[in-house]
């Protein structure tokens, strides 16, 4: 829709029939099926197997199960009728926006964004573990900051039927998550929220994409190297010394005239031959 394809790293991995196939659609695919098997898994009484794979700073850091830094996002707790539509709106939402931030910026630097919004959130919050337990499950902020790169890529462009930007959207929905998770003091909450919104706005950044923060380039240039000045000498301007006999130096223009015409001459043979013309005139009485 927005992106412009310029390589194939810009293409869809397969077709199917007529249909492009790219990550983003495979991611929800993935995350589809996940949550049916969550399903079935509490329809038979085994969830509790889901313990070991949702994120918990106390089982991370005391126990080693590094893998729920991941794991995570892959967990969909079906505890109600309205999680699962909230998690289809949640998987629209990723195709739609993923889609375009994917087309744009190429698959594989989608991947590593993915990747980042993924893993970043949950190291933070294994960092704030040791001072409190933390956990985490679902993959919401992760694809809220899918919407963040796609609002810092696509910042003016209108959206749904009220027709307001993008980045407006975006700005609403981080004060309401932040301004909830204040509340209820809900720190978990508060750090996945920023830095997935950190991650994905710093990630479009470094990649030049986006319009120009003229204080983000100021704050760069402090940093910058300033190049060294050289001073350049100014090349000295030869004049040329003409002989003082004026015939030595027009002998051989004339010499070429007698043989050739005058039309064999060569520019610098006719301003030769002027300056000797000038210079004669100034001697004459």
């Amino acid at each position: 829709m927005f992106g412009v394809t310029t390589s194939d790293d810009y293409q869809p991995i397969t077709w199917v029939g007529r249909h492009p196939v790219h990550v983003t659609l495979l991611l929800v695919a993935v995350h589809v099926l996940l949550i049916v098997f969550t399903c079935l898994l509490a329809a038979f009484g085994a969830a509790s197997f889901l313990g070991y794979l949702v994120f918990d700073s106390a089982q991370v850091i005391g126990l080693g199960y590094i893998w729920q830094i991941v794991t995570y996002a892959f967990v969909h707790l079906p505890y109600s009728a309205s999680a699962v539509f909230l998690f289809a709106i949640e998987m629209c939402m990723l195709f739609f926006f993923g889609r375009e931030v994917e087309r744009f910026i190429g698959r594989r630097a989608f991947i590593v964004l993915y990747a980042l919004l993924l893993c970043v959130p949950t190291v933070f919050l294994t960092i704030a573990g040791l001072w409190t337990r933390l956990g985490a499950a679902g993959s919401a902020n992760l694809h809220f900051g899918i919407f963040v790169a796609f609002a810092a890529i696509y910042p003016n462009v209108e959206l749904f039927f009220f027709r307001i930007q993008a980045k407006w959207i975006a700005l609403v929905l981080v004060a309401i998550g932040t301004l909830a998770a204040l509340a209820n003091h809900d720190w978990a909450t508060m750090i996945l929220l920023w830095t997935t919104i950190v991650t994905a706005v710093v990630f479009i950044r470094l990649r030049g994409i986006g319009p120009e923060l003229t204080w983000w380039n100021d704050l760069k240039s402090r940093f910058q190297r300033k190049p060294k000045f050289h001073v350049v000498r100014q090349p000295e301007i030869r004049r040329s010394i003409e002989p003082d006999n004026v015939h030595d130096s027009i002998d051989p223009v004339l010499e070429k005239i007698s043989k050739y015409g005058i039309n064999s001459l060569t520019p610098s043979e006719r301003r030769t031959l002027d300056r000797a013309r000038a210079r004669l005139l100034k001697k004459t009485p």
